[in-house]
């Protein structure tokens, strides 16, 4: 059934899908354009039919020059390298079909970094173009590695590792997401309802995919030969450790990805970094090989002409000014992620590009129109000094990625660190007026890191409303209570059931107020546990034992023993001992006495102090001024 939706969709249709017999009349209904789908009501198909009209008449003015092609926008942006494909054919079908396009990133680190930006570009200028977009997260490849440009095997990752490097990526490919909506409307990109995009993980069908079905339909079709003459192959066997069988195997699941997207989803064109060009012909060879053993025209996908094939290109590699590839694997990344990069290293590393690959890097990784990057470039080699080709290009790649109120943040603190305010122009903003703003709130790019570590006896041995307490999703337990008595709160489980959630998949089951001893049937591996309130506040919880946690140095919110009264008679006990000095007594003192911004789980007073530590701040006081005086 599926498969016959993208024969549908390859003719340059756009539906929602038909089922039960409507499917084969829809079939037998189809024509130059959009399908007449019975069971839709009248307003719905007049909607399907002016997209489709507004489409073609978009495809006329291409084809008349009156209007850019998405793949010449691409290509004078640097965002092309290799094609697997002829290119006109690839430029032709682009202009006539909406076709779907997807990239592949596997969860094999905590975070996305900026080199997964290059060929997300594309991908995000295709959406504003009226393509259908997805973003895969390979859930179940990362468990095999691709041995793609490298010569020692992966280490094998542990299932609590994947689990908690997925449910990282996909929230942060939804934060990154809402922010390219927002620059989508910033430069002037309509949204229309036929915009496409979406986050899927490849468990989704690899959990239950027949290995026998693979073989049937694909291995008969891949010859040894060819799979052993490419060069990831030959490099790996020859000057590496030898190619496993599972490493082997990984360009045929690529494919079978690919496959799988375009019968369920209408993809056809893949998009990768500029290490993936073999494994997108290999996911062609697959994808065919899987296509032709179809034998029911139902379900079959068309074979028409060349723009019924699938067709991919990769992005350049994003390097430093010496020419050495960023990511991981060289320890020089720069991740997206706030708490591994600060918004300030984020900023600053754009910043201290050599102006040699300053405009490239901001026809790749920017929305700014060409017109207004030449504009800039001009202003910036006018005084090189200044650098505002530079901090145009850290302020929009930031925006992008952490907000506008963070890269503003970092902006600003970068200005303050290096000395006065370097604006570009149409910089909304300025240190002066940022400065008496709202303070920045909890919202998708400000949320709270989402990795922590809990203490054993907590995640034992206390009711969920404390554990929600104690991760900052709630600011009190009475909060959480309320929250699980109304099921509000979401723990990584299968739903309905009380039990862990698949390692390799995300899914939530709402929190209720069971017993404190059933928390432990939700940790993965023992000692991972996930919690969600809302679309996006998620807490990947890693449960530590008491001693590990105490080393650590750090508290969670509602820890016995660190109340701000006891820590004023801590206080007060060590000045009288002699333990610490007035100065480093005060200096504590303030630093309980003020909210911190640091993200890691801390202590905060209330506004309103209570009887008891009045009395115990002024019998401080009195022992500070007593004690300075006997100096």
């Amino acid at each position: 059934m599926a498969s016959t939706q993208a024969l549908l969709l390859s003719r340059g249709c756009l539906f929602r899908r038909p089922t039960g017999a409507l499917l084969n009349n829809a079939v037998r209904q189809q024509c130059r354009g959009f399908i007449k789908i019975p069971h839709k009501s009248a307003k719905y198909q007049a909607k399907v039919d002016a997209a489709e009209k507004s489409w073609q008449a978009k495809a006329v003015e291409i084809q008349n020059g009156e209007r850019q092609n998405t793949w010449d926008l691409l290509d004078e942006r640097g965002l092309i390298k290799d094609v697997a494909g002829p290119r006109d054919t690839v430029r032709e079908l682009m202009r006539r079909r909406r076709i779907g396009a997807y990239v592949g990133i596997d969860p094999t680190a905590s975070s996305l970094h900026i080199g997964h930006l290059v060929p997300l570009m594309p991908l995000f200028w295709m959406y504003m173009n009226g393509y259908t977009t997805f973003s895969l997260i390979g859930g179940s490849t990362a468990k095999i590695g691709d041995p793609s440009g490298r010569l020692k095997s992966r280490d094998t990752m542990a299932r609590s590792d994947v689990t908690m490097n997925m449910t990282k990526i996909h929230y942060q490919l939804k934060r990154l997401w809402v922010n390219v909506e927002e620059e989508a409307r910033r430069y002037g990109h309509e949204k229309e309802w036929v915009w496409r995009r979406g986050i899927i993980n490849n468990n989704a069908w690899w959990n239950s995919q027949s290995l026998l079905e693979i073989l049937r339909r694909v291995g008969t079709s891949m010859r040894i030969g060819p799979m052993l003459s490419r060069d990831t192959v030959k490099q790996k066997m020859t000057n590496g450790d030898g190619m496993s069988f599972s490493e082997f195997t990984y360009p045929i699941m690529q494919g079978w990805d690919w496959f799988t997207l375009a019968s369920r989803e209408h993809v056809q064109m893949q998009i990768g970094g500029s290490d993936q060009y073999g494994n997108i012909i290999s996911g062609i060879e697959v994808f065919k090989a899987a296509r032709a053993s179809d034998n029911d025209p139902s379900t079959a996908l068309p074979t028409r002409d060349e723009f019924d094939d699938p067709v991919g290109f990769t992005v350049p590699l994003l390097t430093d000014s010496s020419g050495v590839k960023f990511g991981k694997s060289t320890g020089n990344a720069i991740w997206l992620d706030p708490f591994m990069t600060s918004y300030y290293d984020f900023y600053g590393y754009f910043v201290r590009r050599p102006d040699a690959d300053v405009e490239q890097h901001l026809k790749m990784l920017t929305f700014l129109p060409l017109p207004e990057i030449q504009s800039l470039m001009a202003e910036s080699n006018a005084d090189p000094s200044k650098r505002i080709a530079q901090h145009r290009l850290a302020f929009e790649v930031s925006r992008m990625v952490h907000g506008e109120k963070a890269a503003k943040e970092a902006r600003d603190q970068h200005s303050q660190m290096h000395g006065k305010l370097v604006a570009s122009p149409n910089m909304e903003g300025s240190a002066v007026m940022d400065q008496y703003q709202e303070p920045l709130r909890n919202h998708l790019n400000t949320a709270p890191r989402m990795d922590m570590i809990l203490p054993e006896s907590l995640v034992m041995g206390k009711s969920i409303s404390r554990i929600l307490h104690a991760s900052g999703l709630v600011s009190s337990t009475s909060e959480g209570h309320r929250l699980a008595a109304s099921q509000g709160a979401y723990i990584g489980g299968a739903p309905g059931q009380l039990r862990a959630m698949n390692p390799y998949e995300i899914t939530f089951t709402p929190i209720k107020l069971w017993f404190p001893q059933e928390t432990r049937n939700y940790l993965i591996d023992g000692k991972l546990l996930i919690l969600r309130k809302g679309k996006h506040n998620v807490r990947v919880v890693q449960m530590v034992s008491d001693e590990e946690y105490e080393k650590s140095g750090q508290t969670y919110p509602g820890q016995p023993g660190s109340g701000a009264v006891r820590n004023l008679h801590k206080h007060i006990k060590s000045l009288k001992e002699g333990l610490m000095t007035p100065e480093e007594t005060a200096e504590a003192m303030a630093l309980h006495g003020k909210k911190l911004d640091e993200p890691e789980p801390t202590i905060v007073f209330p506004e309103d102090k209570g009887r008891q530590r009045v009395e115990m701040e002024a019998k401080l006081a009195e022992e500070l001024t007593r004690s300075r005086s006997l100096e």
